[in-house]
């Protein structure tokens, strides 16, 4: 199997992207870089402007605000979403807690497979809403 091929068989196992026909997963499997990166690595720090998403695609991180751990993501999660989606700083720190392998989407990226894709933004708005519900104590629907 090729590694272009591996790459999107990995796409489709990644909940956000699971739905995608296999027209979309190739293109965002042009659009995303794969990486390994080590325990320790910081992906993102609070306040800093966001140039990228990240998908765990295996790996554990976890999320800080103010120096407070705040929340665990890992495998099929979506780190660093809400920075692209209001450009505004980062919200969070985010540091793996385990070595990783990653699926990168910059900037530029984000916003043409959401432009190109209107499923693609709908999920990825309906993540954004139910981390801030998360976020609500006591918080219901």
């Amino acid at each position: 199997m090729s590694p272009v091929d591996q790459k999107l068989d990995l796409l489709r196992t990644i909940p956000l992207f699971s739905r995608f026909g296999k027209r979309e997963i190739e293109r965002v499997g042009m659009l995303t870089d794969e990486v390994d990166l080590p325990e320790g690595r910081v992906l993102m720090r609070q306040g800093d402007t966001g140039h990228e998403m990240f998908v765990i695609v295996h790996g554990a991180a976890k999320v800080e605000r103010d120096g407070r751990q705040i929340a665990e993501r890992g495998d099929g999660d979506v780190v660093g979403e809400m920075a692209l989606v209001a450009e505004l700083p980062r919200n969070g720190t985010v540091t793996l807690t385990a070595p990783s392998r990653l699926l990168v989407v910059g900037h530029r990226e984000f916003h043409a497979l959401m432009d190109e894709m209107p499923q693609l933004r709908l999920q990825v708005l309906d993540g954004l809403a139910r981390r801030l519900r998360d976020l609500e104590p006591g918080a219901t629907d």
